[in-house]
C-alpha cells in the first residue's frame, strides 16, 4: 500500500528539486558512513549519490515495485555494487534488517505517511548507537511546486516532536533552498 500522496512526478521534473550531492553534504552523509537505509527510495534521488560517498552499503527501500526496479536498473548502469534494493511495505511491517546495522537513515519526503511515529521507531531500532536520522521534507509553504497538501505536510517542529519522542537527540536544522528544510538527529548511547 502506499502512503498518503506518495505518488511520483515523472522522474525529469523530480530531479530538478534536488541538489542531491550537495544535500547529503549538509545532511552529514560522507564517507565515514558506513552502512545507510534509505525509507522511500523513490528514483534513487539520494540513494545513487549516497552509494558513491560511503563505505558500505546502501539498502533503497520503496513500497513500489517501479521504484525498486528504476533504482536498481541506474546502479547497474554505473556499475554500483554496494546498492541493496528492497521492496517492502515499511509502514506496516518490519524492515527485514537486524538491529542496530546501519550507521545512517534517510527519511527524505516521506515523514508525511499516515504513521510518521511508526517510520521514527524503525529508524531508531535499525541504527547503530551514535548513528545519524537525516529527515528532509518540504516546506510548509502552499507555494511549492510539489509536496503532499499542506493540512498532512509536517513543519519541522512537529518533525522534531516525533523524532524527541521516539528518543532521538535533535542535532540540527538546515534551509534546503529553495524548496526543503532539513533536520539531523542522532541516536544516543545506551544507557
Amino acid at each position: 500500500m502506499k502512503i498518503r500522496e506518495s505518488g511520483m512526478p515523472d522522474e525529469s521534473l523530480w530531479e530538478k528539486f534536488f541538489e542531491p550531492e550537495q544535500i547529503l553534504a549538509t545532511m552529514q552523509l560522507n564517507h565515514n558512513i558506513e552502512d545507510v537505509f534509505d525509507f522511500g527510495c523513490g528514483y534513487g534521488t539520494f540513494a545513487i549519490p549516497a552509494s558513491k560517498v560511503i563505505k558500505g552499503k546502501i539498502y533503497a527501500a520503496d513500497i513500489e515495485e517501479v521504484m525498486i526496479n528504476r533504482v536498481a536498473q541506474k546502479a547497474s548502469e554505473e556499475n554500483l555494487e554496494n546498492i541493496e534494493t528492497m521492496l517492502c511495505d515499511f509502514i506496516h511491517e518490519d524492515i527485514k534488517l537486524e538491529a542496530e546495522s546501519v550507521d545512517y537513515v534517510m527519511l527524505f519526503n516521506i515523514i508525511h505517511a499516515e504513521k510518521p511515529e511508526r517510520l521514527l521507531k524503525e529508524a531508531y531500532r535499525i541504527l547503530k548507537p551514535e548513528g545519524k536520522l537525516g529527515v528532509i521534507h518540504w516546506n510548509y509553504d502552499p507555494a511549492t511546486p510539489r509536496g503532499p497538501p499542506i493540512a498532512i505536510r509536517p513543519r519541522p517542529e512537529q518533525c522534531i516532536k516525533w523524532a524527541g519522542e521516539a528518543r532521538f537527540k535533535f542535532e540540527n536544522r538546515h534551509d534546503l533552498k529553495p524548496y526543503h528544510y532539513g533536520i539531523v538527529f542522532s541516536k544516543p548511547v545506551k544507557e
